[in-house]
């Protein structure tokens, strides 16, 4: 039996759903973008800034954000080293990059870089495990290299900070994997435990984890491992995400988190990698062709490679469901995007107002341009913004449809929801014991994140604590999340 209390359910996947009674339909949402937030037009950054990740700090006061600070010629080869670099904010809409003093560049310490030395990645969090070491509270987790055999391996390691700032080096965390993205881990506060999520490759068509290097570029396929830990010590044997029967195609820079409004669900956004197999005429008509051209020299892929970002949601960390349809896609074509780095969103979401007076407040995201243009170019970040739990729905057109529930049980005495309808549309709420007692809703009409349901039967809190189902009639409506109070 499920049982929701009074967390918010959110229709990103079927958890609470029905499917066999269901017709409304899932619905993927695109965030809009914004304006720009960060330049990264600083002599150790360049058009190769990224790897963004933030969150914010409460005994700081501020959102913190750590990313990659390095730059590209015009063939796509890197210049100079790869600096780990910080910025914040006292509301996710305006970033600073504070001097840190930390290292010297060019003959100054004027500037926001963490550590001397290049790294192909820098995630950091903040652990919030009650039973985390004093020292210890910033954990950073990174790729690393080590001789095996008289060969180079990579592995994943961890560093450690008392203040987000100075790190210390760590342990290996594991071998199993590539590593050469945005690997991820955080301390999983509904589940008591470590999750970590990392980048691999895999033969297509396997599920084995154990692929040996040299990869094949071409034709092994990207994936994203997951492990596990109760000490951030000891940490299970990684396994390649299990997607169900959802297509094997490549994916990477997971960005995995709890989400923030129902922390029961772990979400990602990872990038997918396009990459066709020659040039035709329609890269003969997409944006930034000498750009592309002239990164082909130095590999193929360069040229003939895009990106864009797909939408992922789970209940346990490691059996998700992926939406096939693009969450963000690269847009509408100017110079310097339709690349091999288009979509690669944060890993983080700061709540934000919205542009309109007296509106729901929204969900920000961020996401960067200008990727791999050369020398002269600055990456620029923008900000995304989205509906509150607005990343997928359960929708019905001009035909009414219906969303039905599994069955479940509730605590409280008011019912709220997430809803959009059109002037016509509507939805009717209806919930019905498994004791046959059944209480129906008026008519539902508007847009709001956390609308009141009226029920014209009465008092929904007769039904607490008792076996229902929820049915939703819906035309010309989306239903986003539901929640009891």
């Amino acid at each position: 039996m499920i049982n929701i209390g009074k967390q918010r359910e959110c229709f990103f996947d079927d958890y609470l759903i029905d499917t066999m009674r269901t017709t409304a339909e899932s619905e993927i949402h695109n965030p809009v973008r914004r304006e720009m937030v960060l330049v990264h037009d600083a002599p150790w950054e360049g058009c190769g800034c990224d790897y963004h990740n933030f969150f914010y700090d409460k005994e700081y006061g501020k959102y913190r954000m750590y990313y990659l600070g390095w730059k590209t010629n015009d063939v796509g080869n890197i210049v100079g080293k790869i600096y780990p670099c910080y910025a914040e904010s006292t509301d996710g809409l305006h970033w600073e990059k504070p001097n840190l003093g930390l290292v010297e560049f060019e003959g100054s310490r004027d500037n926001n870089i963490l550590k001397d030395y290049s790294v192909d990645n820098f995630m950091v969090f903040k652990d919030e495990n009650p039973e985390c070491r004093k020292g210890e509270e910033y954990k950073c987790v990174l790729q690393a290299t080590k001789s095996v055999d008289g060969a180079n391996k990579h592995y994943l390691k961890c560093m450690f900070s008392s203040d987000g700032i100075s790190f210390t080096d760590g342990y290996e965390i594991t071998d199993c994997g590539a590593f050469d993205s945005l690997n991820v881990a955080f301390w999983d506060k509904e589940a008591q435990k470590y999750r970590c999520y990392f980048r691999g490759f895999h033969t297509k068509g396997s599920k084995n984890p154990e692929i040996s290097s040299p990869y094949d570029w071409q034709t092994d396929v990207r994936d994203i491992r997951y492990s596990e830990s109760k000490d951030f010590k000891e940490w299970s044997k990684p396994r390649i995400l299990d997607f169900g029967s959802s297509e094997d195609i490549p994916l990477y820079t997971n960005v995995c988190q709890n989400y923030y409004r129902a922390p029961q669900i772990v979400i990602g956004m990872p990038t997918r990698y396009i990459e066709r197999p020659s040039w035709t005429k329609s890269f003969d008509e997409l944006c930034g062709k000498d750009k592309r051209l002239s990164r082909m020299k130095a590999e193929p892929r360069f040229g003939l490679t895009t990106t864009d970002c797909v939408f992922i949601v789970s209940r346990d960390g490691y059996n998700f469901k992926k939406h096939d349809e693009a969450f963000i896609r690269p847009g509408a074509e100017f110079y310097e995007n339709w690349v091999y780095g288009s979509c690669y969103p944060a890993r983080g979401i700061v709540e934000t107002p919205s542009d309109i007076c007296g509106a729901d407040r929204e969900m920000s995201i961020f996401c960067f341009d200008n990727h791999w243009m050369g020398e002269g170019y600055a990456t620029h970040v923008y900000r995304y913004t989205l509906r509150l739990d607005g990343f997928v729905s359960r929708h019905a057109g001009a035909v009414e449809k219906m969303l039905v529930t599994k069955p479940f049980v509730y605590d409280g005495s008011d019912m709220f929801a997430n809803m959009s309808t059109s002037a016509r549309g509507y939805i009717y709420f209806t919930l019905k014991s498994a004791d046959g007692e059944k209480i129906e809703s008026c008519e539902m009409f508007g847009d709001s994140t956390d609308k009141k349901i009226g029920f014209e039967d009465g008092d929904i809190a007769r039904l607490c604590g008792k076996e229902v189902v929820l049915e939703m009639r819906m035309l010309d409506a989306d239903i986003y999340a539901v929640r009891f109070e």
